[in-house]
């Protein structure tokens, strides 16, 4: 079924205009937090693969922060489907995730560790995951997402 959009052509421009792809409100928050906790990263480092959101150099750590609506967090309720023009949403997604997949899998045959955080983990303990990921080099908690990094847990919604 197709819906209509409930935004006319320019609002939904509007819109679509103020979506930003870096210093987003979860990726402030994950920067803030290490960096209260004594860690140093670099931002969008352009010479990797995908700029991760944050890359720890001395540690080969690629981190990302993603938001589970644009990059698909599997199994989380924000990973909605928008009703109208479907067909372009689906393509999007896909082609997101296929990005992340390529991006993730050529950081780790160059030997970085590649660490994904959902927007929706904001609102749980991931701090001393990621702490633990980035002082012993593993993550121990969390499966492999479908793009194969290491997510930091369960999907929390």
């Amino acid at each position: 079924m197709v819906g209509k959009d409930k935004f006319s052509p320019n609002e939904r421009s509007a819109i679509m205009a103020a979506v930003r792809s870096s210093n987003t409100t979860p990726e402030r928050i994950v920067r803030s937090a290490l960096h209260r906790l004594g860690y140093r990263y670099r931002l969008h480092d352009r010479h990797l693969p995908g700029k991760p959101d944050l890359s720890f150099p001395s540690r080969r750590v690629a981190l990302f922060v993603h938001g589970c609506f644009w990059h698909r967090h599997p199994g989380c309720r924000r990973a909605s489907t928008p009703v109208a023009r479907q067909n372009y949403w689906l393509a999007k997604f896909e082609r997101n995730v296929t990005r992340d997949s390529k991006t993730q899998q050529t950081l780790e045959q160059q030997g970085w560790r590649v660490i994904v955080v959902w927007e929706c983990q904001l609102r749980t303990d991931w701090i001393s995951r990621v702490q633990e990921a980035l002082d012993t080099g593993a993550v121990t908690r969390g499966a492999k997402t479908r793009n194969g990094a290491r997510s930091l847990d369960a999907v929390e919604t």
